[in-house]
């Protein structure tokens, strides 16, 4: 797949998937002859894998890490399996941050809720 084509499929700018390859929080992309980049399917997952723990909230430096270490090879697995573990409790630590804001979002709602009642109580019908 073109760069292009990429872009669309997973609504990421082409600027931002160059980005993504020159930091290297996605593995480098073989070029053709003419020297486009042609995705492959690896290269797809590492796209979608990448888009969506970064929307998660992950860092980038993480990210980078484990993708330098699965390039390492087997011999990292346990340290990847750290590094993920890790970036789950970051992850649901702000889960259990957004889910409290939420709590409290949904309170302050359902008493305006309760006064807007009240008020339209009050008021004759017309």
């Amino acid at each position: 797949m073109t760069i292009a084509e990429v872009s669309r499929k997973y609504d990421i700018s082409q600027d931002t998937l160059r980005y993504y390859e020159r930091i290297g929080l996605i593995p480098r992309v073989r070029r053709n002859k003419s020297g486009i980049r042609d995705y492959s399917e690896e290269d797809c997952y590492w796209v979608y894998f990448s888009k969506c723990m970064r929307s998660a909230g992950l860092s980038i430096e993480a990210l980078i890490e484990y993708v330098s270490l699965v390039q390492e090879g087997d011999g990292t697995m346990q340290e990847r399996k750290k590094l993920l573990i890790e970036q789950r409790k970051l992850l649901k630590s702000r889960i259990e941050e957004m889910q409290a804001t939420l709590d409290r979002l949904d309170g302050k709602i359902a008493r305006y809720e309760e006064r807007l009642l009240k008020v339209e109580q009050q008021c004759p019908v017309g």
